[in-house]
């Protein structure tokens, strides 16, 4: 072989590996919330997630029971365990580093060990909640996850299990203000600030600038603590149930609170505006053009679960 077909074999092969590097990157992602990969199909490469006990649930008022306890829910977590924020590919997660921050109380047997938090959402105000209260549906969904640490010696094991994990869920609120005069209409305008900053989660709004694709992670500067983003009154709903993204193992004990909590337009749109693909990839031609403007799964059947309500 002369030099002219080696460089010609060279100038084929090289194409060839571009054009199978472009077609993996077109590639749909494995799971996701768009028409091709959403929470509907999700059950053909997760069988759990067509089982008896998935999450989430619209919590109806007709279903709910007293659940009258001595043990209060209670939490202690570790602002300096909460370290970095990351893009998964569907929403933000902040990992939390180190046992200190745990929960305990109210419907767990043991302590449970904080792993991480993190959100869903919808390209809309009237909806992104996974949970629903009597069908009303909210902007949005934060979810703090813990771990059984008092049966089981890692998060991996501790989810095999239908006592292996307990989470959070908070409801997420933005609150359109009163209209006011005409004058002061214009000034409200001219800021378009619309709802309540949150000031703790800013701590994490302010660094998604740095992981917009997904696969990046970034540097949490300020300590955040994760009970400031609970909301004031304890109240809650809880039920067994499952992860709400695949491989949806129905391993979850449910601790929804009643009361949402206030942020603004402004954090919830950059929520919005995260990639589910990596900077190194070709942007997928779905509905939402490659950005996390909705990861929400729809509610799900209760069947012959309980839900039952604390008014702590």
């Amino acid at each position: 072989m002369n030099t002219h077909q080696i460089l010609l074999q060279l100038k084929v092969t090289r194409r060839r590996n571009v054009l199978l590097k472009n077609e993996i990157l077109l590639m749909p992602l494995e799971w996701g919330y768009n028409e091709e990969n959403g929470p509907e199909k999700w059950q053909h490469s997760y069988p759990e997630a067509a089982g008896a006990r998935q999450s989430p649930i619209d919590i109806r008022a007709v279903d709910l029971q007293a659940f009258n306890t001595n043990r209060k829910l209670s939490w202690n977590y570790v602002p300096e365990n909460t370290k970095e924020v990351s893009n998964p590919g569907y929403c933000w997660k902040v990992s939390v580093d180190g046992t200190g921050s745990n929960l305990s109380g109210g419907p767990l047997d043991g302590t449970y060990v904080l792993e991480q938090f993190h959100c869903h959402w919808g390209q809309t105000n009237e909806e992104g909640s996974e949970h629903t209260v009597n069908g009303e549906k909210y902007a949005g969904e934060l979810h703090l996850v813990h771990w059984n640490s008092s049966k089981y010696s890692s998060f991996a094991e501790a989810a095999k299990y239908p006592d292996g994990l307990a989470v959070l869920g908070v409801f997420l609120k933005v609150i359109a203000p009163k209209i006011p005069s005409v004058p002061v209409l214009i000034g409200t305008l001219r800021l378009r600030q619309v709802g309540r900053k949150h000031l703790e989660l800013d701590k994490i709004v302010c660094q998604l600038n740095k992981v917009q694709f997904r696969g990046e992670h970034a540097k949490i500067l300020v300590p955040l603590d994760p009970g400031a983003l609970l909301p004031e009154n304890s109240g809650y709903y809880t039920y067994s149930g499952s992860l709400t993204t695949p491989p949806c193992s129905e391993c979850v004990v449910w601790i929804v609170f009643k009361d949402p909590v206030e942020i603004s337009q402004e954090q919830l749109d950059t929520f919005r505006a995260l990639r589910c693909y990596s900077s190194e990839d070709l942007c997928p031609c779905d509905e939402y053009k490659g950005f996390v403007k909705s990861n929400f799964r729809p509610t799900l059947p209760l069947g012959q679960r309980e839900v039952k309500e604390c008014r702590q």
